[in-house]
């Protein structure tokens, strides 16, 4: 068994692995062809690395490496995410944000069109798929991903508005000094990448289970062995078949939600489940910790 679950371990390790680079290489061919072709700003450490490489270039004429500006800004948030989020999450991020550096320094510019719509509304996609890999692998793509998730884990406080302003502060800098227009496209760009993060990863969102079953315990243990969250059982009565039903009550993750319904129905068929998304919820609520 202890062969087996090293086996296991290290298949875990190889796939996360495989992960980050695959989201490295699509990171940095997205911005060797689609953003710098339609001149845009994405989200976060790399916007403010593209406006600082182009601001030098413009104005001092020097000419500076992406990954030597994007490894300076993204040290201290690194740091700070070391030490209060989680070590192997924050190795893996910056594994992340080293190969995805490294390769948009090295990689040939390849423009594969140049209408700024297309580049905005498709490489907002191919954004969106790069970083959903790499937090499929339990990492980020660093810079103010570190800062959000240290704030939200400590604290207990949704810092996504904070970055939204922060990138608010990037685009209207790049809107004055080298246009509007593009600074405009930019937030399409970065509309539609967050569009995306939030169909393809759902870690954060909240999703309330409305279960009504004859197998209190049986569901309870699904979902307490699956997600780690607690339940409330309500007793009640079928207006259908006047028959005494039970009402199993829990919020889950977002994304443990696929993983739980097939396993209820597999100890329940008969299970009545109802999905409802939650905005908000006020109390103790298990998140699984990052490594």
């Amino acid at each position: 068994m202890s062969g087996e679950s090293e086996t296991l371990h290290i298949g875990a390790k190889v796939k996360r692995l495989l992960l980050i680079v695959l989201a490295a290489c699509i990171f940095a061919v997205n911005i060797k062809t689609l953003v710098r072709a339609g001149g845009l700003l994405p989200g976060g450490f790399t916007g403010l690395t593209l406006l600082l490489q182009e601001s030098f270039s413009r104005f001092l004429g020097i000419k500076l490496p992406f990954s030597l500006i994007n490894f300076t800004l993204n040290a201290v948030p690194a740091l700070i995410s070391f030490r209060f989020v989680g070590r192997r999450y924050t190795l893996y991020s910056v594994l992340m944000i080293v190969l995805s550096g490294l390769l948009t320094d090295f990689l040939p510019a390849y423009p594969i069109t140049d209408d700024i719509l297309l580049s905005a509304v498709f490489g907002g996609c191919v954004n969106a798929i790069a970083i959903s890999f790499c937090l499929f692998a339990g990492a980020s793509s660093g810079g103010s991903d570190f800062i959000a998730i240290f704030i939200s884990e400590k604290y207990g406080r949704d810092a996504w508005n904070y970055i939204l302003v922060g990138n608010i502060v990037v685009l209207a800098v790049a809107g004055l000094l080298f246009g509007w227009e593009k600074a405009l496209y930019s937030i399409l760009f970065q509309f539609t990448t967050t569009q995306l993060l939030n169909y393809f990863y759902r870690r954060y969102q909240k999703i309330t289970l409305f279960v009504v079953t004859n197998h209190t315990d049986a569901v309870f243990e699904v979902i307490k062995v699956n997600t780690h969250h607690g339940a409330t059982v309500f007793h009640g009565h079928g207006c259908y078949n006047h028959a005494e039903r039970d009402l199993v009550y829990s919020v889950v993750s977002g994304d443990e939600v696929r993983r739980v319904i097939p396993k209820i129905k597999q100890v329940d068929p008969a299970a009545f489940i109802n999905v409802v998304r939650s905005k908000q919820v006020s109390g103790r609520f298990y998140l699984r910790p990052n490594d």
